[in-house]
């Protein structure tokens, strides 16, 4: 399977701040990524330049067969999904359900004055019906509940027919409901063989939606560890990224975490 993202020896540095601390990461055709670290782990850092949205300060990083500083990123970022909390907020909250998908085709936030045809009508309502939210198609984005808006978030981030898809903490403001509807959503299209290679960022183990591939573990920008989930997600590998001693659990594809609790004795 061939590389749709390569990162060699990448750093991120702003003033005297290492964001990202020489990252080396491939993914794949096909793979299913989990990213995983505490908050300033460098994660966003990571999905930033990964989204062609961010230039490294050293180091190369290929993103669908091009390099990073090499390309006109306006012709490579449609060519990648995106679901974000910094575009949830850039969406106006009086704009319809259908029309905040549509207008991915575009690469727009907003509807003016595009032309779509009929095939992106048609996309639209299909991928509202397969992220179960084909009902709220004409209601305003800004009446939506969270989880609501996480469901056609991603659907937008599919209008395109992406090549690499990036979902950046998806689950984070759910309910427990909210984020199980999300995570067997998640799942479906995981063991989907037509989607698009798939990176999703996430505090929580219990967010990892099963069929997820490959995990890569962040601490201070550096790489903890990475590779396959099986053999990668381990109670020591997750102590050493949230550097405190933690119990994993596994349960029919599921992962729970929790601090391991001293013994008095």
């Amino acid at each position: 399977m061939s590389a749709v993202l390569e990162l060699a020896e990448v750093s991120v540095r702003r003033g005297q701040a290492t964001l990202l601390d020489r990252v080396s990461w491939v993914v794949r055709e096909g793979e299913r990524w989990v990213l995983l670290g505490a908050n300033g782990a460098g994660k966003t850092t990571l999905m930033q330049v990964a989204g062609a949205q961010m230039f490294p300060t050293s180091g190369a990083v290929g993103i669908l067969g091009e390099l990073l500083g090499t390309v006109d990123v306006f012709e490579l970022r449609p060519r990648i999904g995106v679901s974000s909390a910094a575009l949830a907020e850039k969406v106006p909250r009086g704009e319809i359900v259908r029309d905040v998908v549509l207008s991915a085709s575009y690469g727009v936030v907003g509807r003016w004055n595009e032309a779509y045809d009929r095939l992106d009508h048609d996309r639209v309502d299909s991928l509202l019906r397969e992220l179960g939210v084909h009902h709220l198609a004409d209601r305003t984005f800004g009446t939506l509940s969270e989880g609501e808006r996480k469901r056609v978030l991603i659907a937008r981030a599919l209008m395109t027919d992406p090549e690499l898809l990036l979902l950046d903490e998806p689950a984070a403001g759910l309910d427990l409901g909210g984020r199980e509807d999300l995570v067997s959503t998640l799942s479906v299209l995981a063991h989907d063989p037509t989607s698009p290679a798939t990176v999703l960022v996430s505090h929580h183990v219990e967010e990892i939606p099963p069929g997820f591939t490959h995990v890569l573990m962040l601490r201070d920008g550096a790489v903890v560890t990475q590779g396959p989930i099986e053999t990668t997600l381990s109670a020591e590998a997750l102590s050493a990224t949230f550097g405190m001693p933690l119990v994993l659990e596994e349960h029919d594809g599921r992962y729970a975490a929790r601090r391991k609790q001293r013994h008095r004795g």
